[in-house]
């Protein structure tokens, strides 16, 4: 029986010592006031820069949206999709009309056309005297097909429609056409075939179909034939482009001073747990440099290597620290003529450590005296949230013990499609604010406050073992001592 209290005793104290402190807007380091647009019920805000510099955690388990009564709101983070803008313009086509007689049925097989140097379509005409028109030839020669020129695009546009505008008076029409394309006027594609109509009367003209529409594809040349109905000049032929461009999502920013590391011949760069670098460059401060050198950084020897850039494998050691190459390149800045190269920023995977070792590729050459600045450069996160509780809110974060709160973005916005997330209102920040008590200090020194937590809850636990050991011993003598003899 007591040893059974002692147990519950020891427990219960290893449980308490590994609670953590209350979860309070007070207890964070830093916060910013957010200011949300009126009538929005969800929100989105672009995680500012402060964020990233002065969270305790890598995971922004430490990100807190609170309310004017301290209440938590429910948010989730995620990162920005790729996203593209779409542009349409419409390009007015020069109309080349082919005649033939409709006897010989040869009208689009017998026609010389000229281009100039550009591929610009100079002229079309029919040979062997089958001649040229803008309708019904004299002699029985006959309009057979229409040929566009839509001009030299732009890298990446695309035409997805011509719209078709008719002559002035020209009544009813109906007609069944067939559009082909081509790039050099000999090879032609079929794209497809519509039925173009319109009806008129004496009042207004009302059209019912002027367009053909077809999978955006990159061409210069068009012919339209008809299958059925009579040909026609039309007035006037615009081709629909579209081009999309991918938009740049936006980025952020830090340049780190490097000072010198553990080891002799070494730079090292404190750096902000929470941020997640995927690009990186070297800043020089005097010209004509070229640099080759080996970023990585300082691991456990229990740490499993995870996937690499032009790295070297190197021996670990039983135990300790050991340093981890995680890429190799040549950093410089050269100026030649008055102009100046300067290597620029080289994309990697993810990467958050609290300091980056910069160390030369070749053992034995020397780094020059004054260490070239860090840039790291990575993709902000977007908070979504809803903004529910009372205004105004603030976001607060700060706090190596914290635990993670972001909740799936399903449960916070649910319903919502990828389209309707982002033009969801954007929420602002304010000025940041540090909590009284917390010293302005470089926020990219290493968190050592988690360790020694973890260290004193071990030792406690271990403690209250020997404790537990001890008191079982003392209750084994005295049962034996108690006991009576056989």
């Amino acid at each position: 029986m007591k040893l059974n209290l002692l147990l519950c005793a020891t427990l219960a104290c290893g449980t308490a010592l590994a609670q953590t402190t209350p979860d309070h807007p007070s207890g964070y380091g830093w916060s910013m006031p957010v200011s949300v647009p009126a009538g929005a019920g969800v929100a989105r805000l672009p995680l500012p820069r402060e964020v990233y510099l002065h969270a305790r955690t890598g995971n922004l388990a430490d990100v807190r949206l609170v309310d004017r009564d301290g209440q938590r709101l429910p948010f989730a983070i995620s990162t920005p999709p790729a996203q593209s803008n779409t542009q349409r313009s419409n390009i007015a086509a020069r109309i080349f009309p082919v005649t033939g007689s409709t006897a010989s049925g040869g009208g689009l097989q017998n026609v010389e056309i000229r281009t100039g140097s550009d591929g610009q379509l100079l002229s079309v005409s029919a040979s062997a005297g089958a001649g040229t028109g803008t309708g019904t030839g004299a002699a029985g020669k006959t309009l057979q097909a229409l040929i566009l020129d839509i001009g030299q695009q732009a890298p990446g546009s695309r035409i997805g429609a011509l719209r078709f505008t008719p002559p002035a008076n020209a009544g009813d029409y109906s007609a069944q056409v067939l559009l082909e394309v081509s790039d050099d006027l000999k090879q032609w594609d079929g794209v497809g075939t519509t039925t173009l109509n319109w009806l008129s009367n004496s009042d207004t003209q009302t059209l019912a179909n002027d367009s053909i529409v077809f999978a955006p594809r990159a061409f210069r040349y068009a012919r339209l034939s008809w299958q059925d109905g009579q040909p026609l000049v039309f007035a006037a032929i615009a081709a629909q482009a579209v081009s999309e461009t991918e938009a740049v999502l936006p980025r952020a920013s830090i340049v780190l001073q490097g000072v010198a590391g553990k080891q002799a011949n070494e730079w090292r760069y404190a750096t902000p747990i929470a941020i997640p670098a995927d690009s990186i460059a070297l800043q020089f401060a005097q010209a004509n440099v070229v640099l080759p050198v080996t970023l990585g950084v300082y691991r456990q020897s229990n740490y499993v290597p995870q996937r690499r850039l032009h790295l070297h494998r190197q021996a670990r050691p039983a135990q300790g620290d050991y340093f981890d190459p995680l890429l190799s390149t040549s950093f410089y800045r050269i100026s030649d003529a008055g102009k100046e190269r300067v290597s620029g920023e080289l994309a990697m995977p993810v990467v958050q450590t609290t300091q980056w070792i910069l160390r030369p590729q070749t053992d034995g050459t020397a780094l020059p005296a004054q260490p070239p600045s860090l840039r790291l450069g990575w993709t902000p996160e977007t908070l979504v949230f809803l903004a529910g509780g009372k205004g105004p809110y603030r976001l607060v974060f700060g706090k190596a013990d914290a635990q993670p709160v972001a909740q799936p973005l399903s449960q916070v916005a649910p319903g919502y499609r990828a389209g309707e997330l982002q033009a969801l209102p954007i929420a602002t920040v304010g000025a940041l604010t540090a909590r009284a008590g917390v010293a302005a200090e470089n926020t990219a020194a290493a968190d050592q406050g988690l360790p020694w937590r973890l260290a004193a809850l071990w030792a406690a636990l271990l403690l209250g073992v020997g404790v537990l050991g001890f008191f079982a011993w003392r209750l084994l003598s005295q049962m034996k001592q108690e006991q009576p003899p056989q």
